[in-house]
């Protein structure tokens, strides 16, 4: 008796999992004692009524079972780990999900006070806060988002798939995007088929060689920048949120001088300074869809080591055919042949 006196007054601890006071009591003591009947079961202050009434209740949920006997119903509770377990799990999912709708509340809470403020740019720390201002700022835009992405070792915030994943269905609301890309994520074949089907799909992308800071700019209304870039890679990351001011258009101006000037990989590249290469009088216009592969990707910078990896085929083969559209072009060095390549109809 002095045992259960001390459960009694233990706090309703299965509370969250859906028992009332007396259907907690009783389901402990029947796990203590199997094969009890409902009068055994009685806990000082519960009459044997509330704890029938709490049994049936149990089996009904499937967390007791009942074998009739002589002297009455006896019963047997359910293990706890396979009965309670997955209820568990439910309800702790449920908690996740409140946890981040709160965290994305406090986010526009946080976000709207900035407007209100006037405040133009705001801090945001941790990795968690920025993928979700990233992500949101992605989802709410109305006509436009621009983005620089440099080469990084490995994303601190948000992984390329799941970007590539966000950006296909902004694409698919309807929304322009433009992004101008390092040439070193087309050395990565999986990362360049992302951005391959980001290209099917309708965004814009232009490669250059190098960019100094990862950045994203949606509509006329607000960016994403990291505060420093180089502190992120070892410390917890931390962005800045510049809203309309000449911030933001000193940020703009800077994605559309890198978009001028890369390559498109929907496309030719823009006008070029002459390099004193004479246009070809008779071009061929076809090429072998491996040539228009290799081509395609010599025309925005990679090596024939990457290009071979990339194309799944030999060192040796790329080289080969480099050599013999070389000399079919007339071409010297690689950069002719890339010229050639785009005045004459050889890329897409």
């Amino acid at each position: 008796m002095g045992e259960r006196t001390s459960r009694q007054a233990d706090p309703a601890l299965l509370a969250p999992l859906g028992f009332d006071a007396v259907e907690e009591a009783v389901y402990r003591s029947l796990v203590e004692q199997p094969g009890s009947g409902a009068a055994s079961l009685c806990e000082a202050g519960l009459d044997v009524e509330a704890v029938t009434h709490a049994l049936q209740g149990l089996v009904e949920r499937g967390l007791a079972s009942a074998e009739r006997h002589d002297d009455g119903l006896r019963y047997q509770a359910a293990p706890p780990l396979l009965a309670l377990g997955p209820v568990l799990e439910s309800r702790r999912a449920a908690l996740y999900r409140v946890e981040h709708l709160l965290a994305e509340m406090a986010e526009s809470h946080r976000a709207a006070q900035s407007r209100v403020s006037g405040a133009p740019v705001e801090v945001l720390t941790g990795a968690a806060a920025i993928r979700r201002r990233l992500v949101a700022m992605q989802r709410d835009a109305r006509y436009e988002v621009r983005s620089l992405v440099p080469a990084m070792d490995s994303p601190v915030v948000i992984s390329h798939a799941d970007n590539v994943e966000i950006e296909l269905e902004a694409v698919r609301r309807g929304v322009t995007l433009r992004s101008v890309v390092a040439r070193a994520w087309l050395e990565d074949p999986e990362a360049a088929r992302s951005l391959a089907e980001l290209v099917t799909q309708g965004e814009r992308i232009a490669v250059v060689d190098a960019l100094p800071v990862k950045l994203v700019i949606a509509d006329h209304d607000v960016a994403l920048l990291p505060l420093d870039p180089e502190r992120d890679e070892v410390d917890e990351p931390v962005a800045l949120v510049v809203h309309r001011s000449g911030l933001l258009t000193a940020l703009a101006a800077l994605f559309e001088q890198y978009f001028a000037k890369g390559w498109q990989l929907n496309g030719g590249p823009g006008p070029q300074p002459d390099h004193g290469c004479a246009e070809p009088a008779e071009p061929r216009t076809v090429l072998d869809p491996l040539d228009r592969q290799i081509v395609a990707l010599l025309h925005v910078g990679l090596t024939d080591a990457a290009i071979a990896r990339q194309l799944r085929i030999g060192h040796r083969t790329v080289q080969r055919r480099l050599r013999a559209l070389m000399e079919e072009a007339g071409a010297a060095t690689r950069f002719q042949l890339g010229w050639h390549a785009a005045v004459s109809g050889w890329l897409e």
